[in-house]
């Protein structure tokens, strides 16, 4: 076998992190963070496999997440005149008591649509305080969870309406999309596939559901990146170090950029069923090579 799943079903030595990560190491899980996090594949899954099958071991959870704010500065670079719009208009509208405003459904669409996780990661931390570390973030979790979302996105592909556009967005689609988000916080999920796959489920069009899915990840990427970054502050960095961490953030938000440009431009003219094909290619590739012993469950 050639290619990329090749080197996924190479052997992988069972291994932490190395004290201190290497820039080129930085620099290559920048690129994969940022080419990953919104697409709808999982980049939580991607930075779990594909260190581990090079041998490099689990970059671990709060490196993950503060490479994050490299995805989110391009998101916010990217989407400055939208969130600016949506943010006045939102206040003017509710100055007016228009509340029927598309602004005013889009930005409190993306406060509710926050919600879920937020709560849903505050209950995780308060009763997993070991998740970084729990089955839950396996390799066959991110294989099975790879395969499950990617048979859920072939449904919304084929039952999905697509007859609403960005302007027709509700509550109804800030809620549902927003539940969808928080099942992302197991690894494999997807945070970009979960809310582009509830999305097409509630009628929305491709572009208009991955617009949508973008900003209301906002928030979301942005307060998981603080925290674990105040988190690396307190423990210190001897386990990454920082010109690594710094790398691998800049290089995770050139790649963002031009992922988050080229999904909309691609979703425009055509479906996601590359992605479920990849998904799928993924979920298996994993779990052949965990079952023939060529990567550990780690």
């Amino acid at each position: 076998m050639t290619g990329p799943w090749a080197l996924l079903l190479q052997v992988a030595e069972p291994a932490e992190l190395s004290k201190q990560m290497s820039v080129f190491q930085a620099a290559m899980l920048g690129i994969v963070q940022g080419l990953t996090e919104f697409l709808p594949i999982s980049s939580t899954a991607h930075l779990k496999v594909v260190p581990v099958a090079l041998g490099w071991g689990d970059p671990g959870v709060a490196f993950t997440a503060v490479i994050q704010l490299g995805s989110i500065a391009a998101i916010l670079w990217y989407f400055w005149d939208d969130l600016t719009q949506v943010t006045v208009k939102m206040v003017q509208a509710a100055k007016r008591s228009d509340y029927a405003s598309p602004d005013f459904r889009v930005g409190l669409g993306i406060f509710l649509g926050t919600l879920p996780i937020v709560i849903c990661g505050l209950l995780i931390k308060a009763l997993v305080p070991d998740f970084d570390n729990s089955p839950l973030r396996n390799s066959s979790t991110i294989a099975q969870m790879s395969i499950i979302m990617a048979l859920l996105l072939a449904g919304a592909e084929w039952l999905g309406k697509r007859k609403r556009n960005f302007n027709d967005l509700d509550l109804r689609d800030g809620v549902g999309m927003g539940f969808a988000q928080a099942l992302s916080l197991i690894p494999g999920v997807s945070r970009s596939g979960s809310t582009l796959t509830a999305g097409l489920f509630l009628g929305l069009e491709r572009a208009a559901a991955a617009r949508f899915s973008f900003l209301l990840g906002i928030p979301a990427i942005t307060l998981a990146g603080l925290v674990e970054l105040k988190n690396m502050f307190d423990a210190g960095t001897s386990s990454v170090g920082w010109l690594p961490l710094i790398v691998g953030t800049l290089v995770s938000a050139i790649a963002s950029y031009i992922s988050i440009d080229w999904l909309l431009r691609f979703l425009k003219q055509r479906s996601t069923w590359v992605f479920v094909w990849y998904r799928l290619a993924f979920g298996v590739a994993i779990l052949a090579a965990i079952a023939t012993g060529r990567m550990q469950n780690i």
